[in-house]
């Protein structure tokens, strides 16, 4: 998939489109955060070697959009964030980051959309008190971003066996280099605790994260002091410090409304 400017996008009433990504930008960014999950067998296709391959050599050959279509736990996620911005491509760079770290763009989906969205999916699968709680969630004000779906969604709809391990592990979280030491990074990262009968981040500590798989990785430049994004304990990037704020901001908004129902 290639993603190209398209003259025939419009935005809805007072919202001003910015120039589309670069080619790959938004294909590449959603692997990087797919591929440890991918490699788990927690979600999509079993393409592992494959996304890894693409994006460690940033190539595409025109087989990547059914792909990562298979990824049907981020896919209706993405499409809102896009539906609302007036952003044909649901792996667009911006959609991608708003999804998996944060932006403005997650404020434009209407509470509406998100809460017909989670009906639609999981409205028959659910029932009772836990239906109630996932749909609630929405006019609570969840948003369309990866922490709600794990800390809010994830429990209620059996996709992984649930406890604070595989919670910590799913959610993207974030962390400050110390050192690289092989394939792996040392990494001062928040893990998540459950205090008093309340979700919370505990203060850093650093522990070891995965970097390389055979030599390659995402995060090959990273160096001490930069922030990192961690997924299942696999570096997926290095971010900037805006990018860290929004992801930081983003969990603890949706660590809060888990914390209304848990």
């Amino acid at each position: 998939m290639t993603v190209s400017p398209r003259s025939s996008e419009t935005a809805p009433a007072g919202i001003a489109l910015e120039p589309p990504a670069a080619p790959l930008a938004g294909t590449l960014r959603f692997i990087r955060y797919a591929f440890m999950p991918n490699r788990l067998r927690y979600c999509g296709a079993d393409v592992n070697r494959t996304l890894f391959d693409h994006a460690v050599e940033r190539v595409d050959d025109g087989g990547l959009a059914p792909l990562l279509r298979s990824f049907t736990g981020a896919l209706p996620y993405l499409q809102l964030i896009a539906g609302a911005n007036g952003i044909r491509d649901p792996f667009d760079v911006r959609v991608v980051e708003a999804y998996w770290l944060g932006s403005p763009l997650l404020e434009r989906v209407e509470v509406s959309e998100l809460y017909d969205s989670l009906r639609e999916r999981f409205g028959r699968q659910l029932q009772g008190r836990s239906r109630e709680l996932v749909l609630g969630k929405a006019p609570a004000g969840a948003r369309a971003h990866h922490s709600f779906h794990v800390l809010d969604v994830h429990s209620r709809v059996g996709e992984l066996e649930h406890s604070l391990a595989t919670m910590d592990g799913c959610r993207v979280s974030w962390g400050r280099v110390v050192r690289a030491d092989g394939g792996e990074l040392v990494a001062k990262r928040s893990p998540l605790v459950l205090r008093d009968g309340r979700l919370a981040l505990d203060p850093p500590r650093e522990e070891r994260i995965a970097r390389q798989v055979d030599g390659r990785g995402f995060a090959d430049d990273a160096r001490p002091g930069d922030w990192v994004s961690i997924h299942w304990g696999w570096v997926c990037e290095v971010i900037t410090d805006a990018q860290r704020s929004a992801l930081e901001r983003w969990s603890r908004h949706h660590l809060a409304i888990a914390n209304e129902t848990i």
